[in-house]
């Protein structure tokens, strides 16, 4: 297993250059797509997927690509987080957000062009594995998990449900359905597809899915509480939008206290779930960093 910080350095060597060229006509849009991608990041799910990847005894060189898929999906949801008529921000991890650089309409196609930019990329990884029966099934099933897990069923129906509810009387299934699907399945996605495309056992893909879903709550749910107590310098955008926007969030349901136990209990549950494994140490150490994060 390498560290968080080689795994960082793969995608950040490589993020960029998977970016398509649209033409001099269209150069801006790359510029914009490029923008966002290279104004910083955690890159934490990226990371998960090679980690979990390089756990299961994977290729992680080849898993890079799927790697970058998956941050160009998180970045064009950012991107279209921050327009005026969704959460209305106009910064981003310190930096101007990218509608406020190149205006609303750039940034929605920004957005569109690394959305599909993912699916391009990943899809075209199938291409020389012609005649590999085990590895194109890998491949489909990763494929199926992160493109899923972004959709209409996934990261998209959890943030319908987060705008649409705004105002809203903040019930617990609800906060439950946002944490679940506009948090969580964008983590639990890359663990499993980079188990996927190491050929994984069943056992070992359902007890990191219970690492990665108990990890996904638990960040959406500091997240909340960052809202309401972190710093905007270092969370790097405004903070109080929930309270703003009346969101519907775990603190705004269970107050403060309950939401740090629930941190606590969660962090606790994803480490429990693969402890047992070899290399377990990269995934706990990770838990209680994010724990513990203030941006």
């Amino acid at each position: 297993m390498r560290s968080f910080d080689e795994y960082k350095s793969l995608i950040e060597d490589n993020l960029t250059s998977f970016l398509p060229d649209p033409g001099e006509h269209a150069r801006i849009l790359r510029e914009s797509m490029a923008y966002s991608l290279s104004i910083g990041g955690k890159r934490i799910r990226p990371v998960l997927l090679l980690a979990s990847c390089d756990a299961a005894g994977g290729d992680v060189t080849a898993a890079i690509p799927y790697a970058c898929a998956i941050e160009f999906i998180h970045t064009y949801s950012l991107i279209h987080d921050d327009l005026p008529a969704m959460d209305d921000d106009d910064m981003r991890r310190g930096k101007p957000s990218n509608h406020k650089v190149y205006g609303e309409a750039m940034a929605i196609l920004a957005g569109d062009g690394l959305l599909s930019s993912a699916a391009e990329l990943i899809a075209g990884q199938a291409l020389p594995l012609k005649g590999d029966k085990d590895a194109l099934y890998a491949h489909s099933r990763a494929t199926f998990e992160i493109l899923t897990r972004a959709g209409a069923s996934g990261m998209i129906a959890g943030q319908t449900a987060d705008v649409a509810n705004e105002g809203n009387e903040a019930t617990p299934g609800l906060v439950r359905f946002i944490e679940e699907h506009k948090t969580a399945d964008l983590l639990t996605a890359p663990v499993r597809a980079g188990l996927m495309l190491a050929g994984a056992s069943e056992d070992m893909i359902k007890d990191f899915t219970t690492y990665a879903y108990n990890l996904g709550i638990a960040f959406q749910i500091l997240d909340d509480i960052l809202d309401y107590e972190g710093s905007s310098e270092l969370m790097g955008k405004t903070l109080g939008k929930d309270i703003e926007q009346d969101k519907c969030s775990y603190v705004n349901v269970h107050g403060m206290n309950a939401a740090r136990s629930e941190l606590g209990r969660l962090t606790d549950e994803a480490k429990s779930a693969i402890s047992s494994y070899d290399n377990s140490a990269f995934f706990i150490e990770l838990a209680d960093k994010l724990e513990n994060r203030n941006h």
